[in-house]
């Protein structure tokens, strides 16, 4: 008997300290931050504010933005509104340092919403573009014209550095000024950004005020005319209203921001790729079907044989709804695209998913939770160094303000959450090593609060949490 109980009580030390170094190794130390944002109401920025300022001059181009053209970098997507006629659908570009000025011809229309009209709403691909190069461009040509520039990225490869930007759910609050202030102020320089969703909020306002969706695009355009921002579409994208008489969904959006999906084999523009610098970048799209069989479920399946990871080593993934998500705001609400496409992640070796939606700030763990199905009771994720780490920065500043409640205790999955607005900065090094930043907006300074170095998990997969520097 008394060898029994030996026998009991050595199993049960065992199996503790099993369970000990488990948590230990699993955990890294769980951060619920302890900074407390003063909590005031999320208000948004009068009409009349400078940053929504019409551009001098008879029918001036305004709410000018950018994005990538093509899949390779070398096409850059120009678009523009003029308010009172079309205008012309030319834009005028040149290298720097180049006197021969070439033209692109694009095409321009209106939309109506509800009792909305909006203006001549341009859109001009540029094709041929030399990488690694900075290029001027015109808009307005024959009424007010408007210069900007931008540079196009490196060519392809596995130890080009390129840095991008992480801002989500921005909207047009006083926060969303800052958020975009401090991004803008940052000493390390995003090159493009990464949106990852709910870009207006016009579909807030009354009968969803598309007049909305002109102040937010001249609010941001000190950026987008500058820098590519690559779309992800979110729920305040949708714009679905029955009740005003419009049933297509995305309307304003579609006609507003353009995406390279065809280029990429895309059936829809809110899912698709493009390469840039050492990055393989995937959007997919929170809002359109996603299950067995449908257009984007098949075009992921063929998507991600065609990365290379010695060509683009690291492979990111952009979405709005994020898949783990420790506040009690939107949780749960991605689990179903999670459960049809983890699995890929995992044997992809996605290296990042960033995603939106909740109005806050949390990175994950290297987990998975592939084991799961309906009937085997494996419901906990596990960590896993081929799945990707998981940001959420839904964090932009609008309107809604910051979700607060959060689930307790932390899940072991969380690695760092905070209620804070801010941006972040990933900044690829080379083909094993990126380093990652998010900044909170605090008493009027971008604070560094969560960094991480990456490894690469192509090329350097080690495990990687432990380098945290939070």
């Amino acid at each position: 008997m008394g060898c029994v109980r030996g026998s009991g009580l050595f199993s049960l030390v065992l199996v503790l300290g099993l369970v000990l170094i488990n948590w230990v190794i699993f955990c890294n130390g769980s951060i619920t931050s302890s900074f407390v944002r003063k909590l005031e109401k999320t208000i948004d920025m009068p009409l009349e504010s400078d940053v929504f300022r019409v551009p001098p001059g008879y029918n001036a181009p305004q709410q000018v933005h950018i994005t990538q053209g093509d899949v390779e970098g070398k096409a850059v997507i120009v678009s523009w509104v003029t308010p009172k006629t079309p205008g012309s659908n030319t834009v005028l570009y040149w290298e720097e340092n180049s006197s021969k000025k070439l033209k692109a011809q694009g095409k321009s229309k209106t939309y109506k919403f509800y009792d909305y009209t909006s203006g001549y709403i341009h859109h001009c691909t540029i094709r041929n573009l030399e990488h690694d190069t900075k290029y001027y461009y015109v808009v307005g040509v024959g009424q007010t014209e408007r210069k900007f520039w931008f540079f196009t990225p490196p060519e392809t490869g596995p130890d080009v550095p390129y840095t991008f930007g992480l801002i989500g759910d921005l909207g047009q609050s006083f926060d969303s000024n800052i958020t975009l202030t401090h991004y803008e102020k940052s000493p390390i320089k995003g090159q493009a950004v990464l949106f990852v969703g709910d870009l207006s909020y016009a579909d807030q306002y009354p009968n969803h005020d598309n007049n909305r969706w002109d102040t937010w695009g001249r609010f941001v355009e000190r950026s987008t005319a500058y820098q590519p921002w690559i779309w992800t579409a979110g729920n305040h994208e949708l714009d679905f209203a029955p009740e005003l008489g419009e049933t297509r969904p995305f309307k304003p959006f579609m006609h507003r921001y353009r995406t390279p999906y065809r280029a990429s084999g895309s059936p829809e523009p809110f899912w698709y790729s493009i390469k840039r610098g050492p990055a393989y970048i995937i959007v997919l799209a929170s809002y359109s079907a996603y299950g067995k069989y449908t257009p984007q479920f098949k075009w992921l399946e063929k998507e991600f044989p065609k990365v290379n990871r010695t060509e683009t080593p690291w492979l990111i993934v952009l979405m709005h709804a994020p898949w783990y998500n420790s506040f009690d705001y939107h949780y749960m609400e991605g689990e179903t695209m999670r459960v049809m496409y983890e699995p890929w992640f995992v044997k992809n070796k996605v290296d990042v998913v960033f995603a939106g939606h909740v109005h806050a700030y949390e990175r994950s763990e290297r987990v998975s939770n592939i084991a799961y199905n309906i009937v085997n009771g494996i419901c906990s994720p596990v960590k896993d160094q081929s799945a990707p780490v998981y940001i959420t920065i839904g964090d932009g500043g609008n309107l809604e303000g910051l979700a607060t409640k959060l689930t307790e205790p932390q899940p072991k999955y969380s690695a760092f959450r905070e209620s804070s607005f801010g941006h972040a900065i990933f900044s690829i090094k080379n083909r094993t090593h990126a380093h990652y930043g998010w900044h909170r907006n605090q008493d009027g300074y971008a604070v560094e609060a969560d960094t991480m170095w990456f490894n690469n998990r192509f090329w350097h997969p080690v495990d990687d949490s432990p380098s945290s520097d939070s």
